[in-house]
């Protein structure tokens, strides 16, 4: 039997487990897959979006053409949930995007997933960062100029 595929995301709370990181791994995508994105003022405005919105700590990222992999941490008790943090910071770039005629810039919703061990946050980064080679935009994955690092995040068990 075939499941249905999910056509909006589920957005699930981020748990608090204890001792553990709370690192949540987002995707975010530029609607009609138009690519805009792979420019320097497009990274530097993102970049200044996240660091405005303060809920919410950057991590590691890679900016494609059309789309941006994430991870994020609260930045306090009193977050915003994922989903509003996420809308936050579009409409931020959005209202300094500087040609008006790419507007809408998002697609609606954005996807995220609260990451539960160490490896599958080394994994999804090892995953994403190779991303530039494997749409032929980079020869290795350091050499692509749309990805950083804001804040580093340790995982801890």
């Amino acid at each position: 039997m075939e499941r249905p595929q999910r056509k909006r995301p589920a957005h699930q709370p981020v748990f608090n487990m204890g001792n553990r990181s709370e690192i949540v791994f987002v995707t975010v995508c530029i609607g009609s897959k138009r690519r805009l994105l792979d420019n320097e003022s497009a990274h530097a405005l993102i970049k200044q979006a996240w660091l405005k919105s303060d809920h919410w700590l950057v991590g590691r990222y890679v900016i494609m053409p059309d789309h941006i992999h994430l991870f994020c941490a609260p930045a306090r008790y009193d977050q915003l949930s994922v989903k509003r943090w996420i809308a936050y910071w579009k409409s931020i770039v959005t209202r300094g995007w500087p040609n008006p005629k790419d507007k809408p810039l998002w697609q609606r919703d954005g996807w995220d997933i609260q990451l539960r061990r160490g490896e599958s946050y080394s994994a999804k980064w090892r995953y994403i960062s190779e991303n530039p080679v494997r749409a032929g935009l980079a020869q290795r994955a350091d050499e692509w100029l749309y990805q950083g690092e804001l804040n580093q995040f340790a995982w801890h068990d």
